[in-house]
């Protein structure tokens, strides 16, 4: 294979890494407004998770796939569930105490996290990984600054903090299990999202919250069923096909997209200013993003 190309794992991975951050920033773009209707993080996240679990099964089914695992199997399709269902809530929970780009950016840590994980499982990024690592993260930084509205609460950036080691955790996990190297990522996806669905039901019945309250109107349910395929089902398969093709490290890289589309669709649908730092932020954080394609290829 010539040197100036990219390898087959490469042509895939990358491109299903810049779309799992692109349909993971939306996040903000279609729970926002349900929670300013009154609706609990519990229930906007057990019908977003139940909604994309009934899609998924459905596809599943037509398409003649076995739902068959073994108990190893199983037990680490369950710790993908928790980690992931964590990571959600933790996000949600954040929105009520900072503001949902300033969350979105303090999540992007996760690839650090990532990246110091690996080092403990004696696997070392390259040095362009750990460039791209550190000036994506400034880039996410800069595009932050200049805001005097931002109030910034402690719980909020733990919350943050959180999801960030949770969502690191879930891509080690999927990038390290052999056990698990055999299941399609339909079928990773459908598990995962099974058990938050269970998780997020059980914390319904254990409180006293309605499990519809403040999901009214035709406009609430789309955007619930938008939650469930862009931010959940489609960012996970890709997550997945990521992390398998590329590495945990470098897909995890590839999030920079979630704050950029987080700011974007700030921008663009609640008409929030866009200033010079984001436009900076971004041009850095993009130029990371194609130096560590171009000098890692495989």
């Amino acid at each position: 294979m010539s040197t100036t190309k990219l390898s087959k794992n490469a042509i895939i991975g990358y491109p299903a890494g810049i779309i799992t951050g692109i349909t993971y920033g939306l996040n903000p773009l279609f729970g926002m407004p349900l929670m300013r209707d009154g609706a609990s993080i519990e229930s906007i996240l057990f019908f977003r998770y139940t909604i994309a679990v009934a899609l998924l099964g459905l596809f599943l089914f037509f398409t003649k796939q076995s739902f068959k695992v073994s108990v190893r199997q199983a037990g680490i399709l369950l710790l993908l569930g928790l980690l992931f269902t964590t990571s959600s809530i933790c996000l949600f929970a954040a929105y009520n105490y900072i503001a949902s780009g300033l969350a979105t950016t303090l999540i992007f840590l996760y690839p650090v996290f990532v990246a110091i994980i690996m080092v403990f499982l004696r696997v070392v990024p390259s040095w362009p990984v750990w460039l791209s690592i550190f000036a994506t993260f400034a880039g996410v930084i800069i595009m932050t600054q200049g805001s005097t509205e931002q109030t910034i609460h402690p719980v909020g950036v733990l919350l943050s903090l959180g999801s960030a080691l949770a969502y690191a955790f879930f891509i080690v996990i999927i990038n390290r299990s052999k056990a698990i190297g055999s299941i399609s990522n339909s079928l990773l996806t459908f598990y995962a999202l099974s058990t938050g669905a269970v998780v997020f039901l059980g914390k319904i019945l254990l409180s006293d919250t309605g499990i519809t309250t403040g999901l009214d109107g035709v406009n609430a349910w789309a955007n619930l069923i938008a939650l469930a395929i862009l931010p959940t089902i489609v960012s996970t398969a890709t997550l997945a096909i990521a992390t398998r093709n590329i590495g945990a490290t470098k897909a995890s890289v590839l999030g920079v997209f979630e704050p950029i589309t987080a700011i974007m669709v700030g921008t663009l649908v609640f008409g929030e200013a866009l200033t010079t730092h984001m436009v900076v932020g971004i041009a850095i954080a993009v130029v990371a993003v194609t130096f560590m394609i171009v000098v890692t290829k495989r």
